[in-house]
């Protein structure tokens, strides 16, 4: 028997929104649940069947936030480990609001806000958030 380590891990396919408003200031939301329940992320969550990334970045950040956006380019792609046996797969795409409206917390997000570089860096963020953004040019202004 292989030890856990070599295992095969299945991938679960993810997206995550990198909404910038007007100021510059970056959309975050404090998730509500288990993977890092009461920590900072952007918003996203997995593609569900028959989803291509596009729908499933519009559906999550709608479902977080309230918010419609159009979804950009590819930014960057990150894993993180799930439960026993899983690797999300996660594809961080650029966005814009559809409609400037006031964002409101909604399906695992407990609260949502728009935050400065400052801001951001006071907040209790999920794993390698802030080193991702950095590395890819995407922290608030």
């Amino acid at each position: 028997m292989f030890p856990e380590r070599f295992a095969a891990k299945q991938r679960v396919p993810c997206v995550g929104a990198l909404v910038h408003d007007d100021d510059g200031r970056l959309l975050v939301v404090r998730r509500g649940r288990e993977p890092a329940s009461g920590r900072w992320s952007v918003p996203g969550g997995k593609v569900e069947s028959g989803e291509d990334d596009a729908a499933a970045v519009r559906r999550e950040v709608l479902e977080e936030t309230g918010l419609h956006v159009v979804v950009g380019m590819l930014v960057g792609t990150v894993q993180r480990p799930g439960p026993p046996g899983l690797i999300y797969d996660i594809r961080d795409y650029a966005c814009s609001l559809a409609v400037s409206t006031t964002p409101v917390p909604g399906d695992d997000a407990v609260e949502v806000r728009w935050a400065d570089r400052a801001g951001l860096k006071s907040l209790d963020l999920v794993d390698e958030l802030w080193d991702c953004l950095d590395q890819w040019g995407m922290l608030p202004g």
